[in-house]
């Protein structure tokens, strides 16, 4: 599993979270599960690819129980980018929740397998397909033998003001940053304090691909009250430090570059002497005029 995998779902995991996630987008914001009703479940499941066993894995996967009762299976997977294969990989994980509970020996109560998707694109909707149909060249006579199935697709960053505000969890501030970053291109923080710092900004540095959100985690986490606007300064002045240590660093190479061709060293061999390209290294002497 790699470490950005591991960053999805280290917000989502927590119990709250979870619970504020299912509560809001499958029951309109009512209060339907509780946090101390959700317990662990693996995540993982095996299936049979060109005659070898192999491992699948859902991002984040949680019991419902009530009392000793078993109520559910619920799993949330986390995309950036519209998958045409989504229903179908669906289906795999939510069949291996069914086949779980097939057997025998299993007298217990069986019990429903949801999951959820959650698609933080902004620039550009789900695309793709969002059901098993619209995933398959069905031929025309066989359509009505086929079942369809029908994802749970939730396209965060299109979510209305209203629904956003239902979250209790730290999960608004990442809602609230996907639909503002959609209608203006910008964020303007919250000033609410973040109960799950370390959770939080790994999920946002996961979702943006911006690593600043974890590499600032050292300067906020001794601080007694973290929140977005905190961040941000945070992650804004990481951003002018890496700006002021790569114009630095561009100095330094413009000046060995143009001290080398000076001596008469061939462009190829300063190139290799700088670790640049070839071609930056005839940038840096055109825009010297020296060449």
């Amino acid at each position: 599993m790699g470490s950005k995998d591991i960053a999805e779902k280290s917000l989502e995991e927590l119990n709250d979270v979870f619970a504020d996630i299912v509560n809001v987008l499958l029951f309109n914001g009512k209060q339907v599960i509780s946090q101390d009703e959700l317990v662990e479940s693996n995540p993982h499941s095996n299936y049979t690819s060109n005659g070898k066993i192999k491992e699948q894995e859902r991002d984040v996967s949680k019991y419902w129980n009530n009392s000793f009762i078993r109520l559910a299976a619920i799993g949330i997977e986390n995309e950036t980018i519209d998958e045409n294969d989504m229903p179908l990989r669906l289906m795999s994980y939510d069949g291996a929740g069914y086949r779980a509970q097939f057997s025998p020996k299993n007298n217990n109560r069986r019990y429903p397998v949801v999951s959820l998707v959650l698609y933080y694109g902004y620039k550009n909707r789900w695309r793709k397909s969002k059901t098993l149909h619209d995933s398959l060249d069905i031929p025309p006579e066989l359509k009505e033998y086929v079942s369809d199935y029908k994802m749970n697709l939730f396209e965060i960053a299109y979510l209305s003001d209203e629904k956003v505000d239902m979250f209790k969890s730290d999960f608004r501030f990442v809602a609230d940053y996907f639909v503002q970053m959609r209608k203006t291109g910008k964020y303007v923080p919250p000033s609410d304090k973040i109960l799950h710092v370390h959770e939080l900004l790994s999920l946002m540095s996961a979702l943006t691909d911006d690593n600043r959100f974890v590499e600032i985690y050292d300067e906020v986490k001794g601080k007694e009250r973290v929140n977005m606007c905190t961040v941000l300064d945070e992650v804004e002045e990481r951003g002018i430090e890496k700006g002021i240590e790569k114009g630095k660093e561009l100095g330094e190479i413009t000046g060995k570059v143009s001290a080398r061709f000076e001596d008469g060293m061939p462009i190829e061999e300063i190139a290799k002497k700088s670790n640049v390209s070839i071609e930056i290294v005839k940038d840096i002497l055109k825009e010297k005029g020296m060449i």
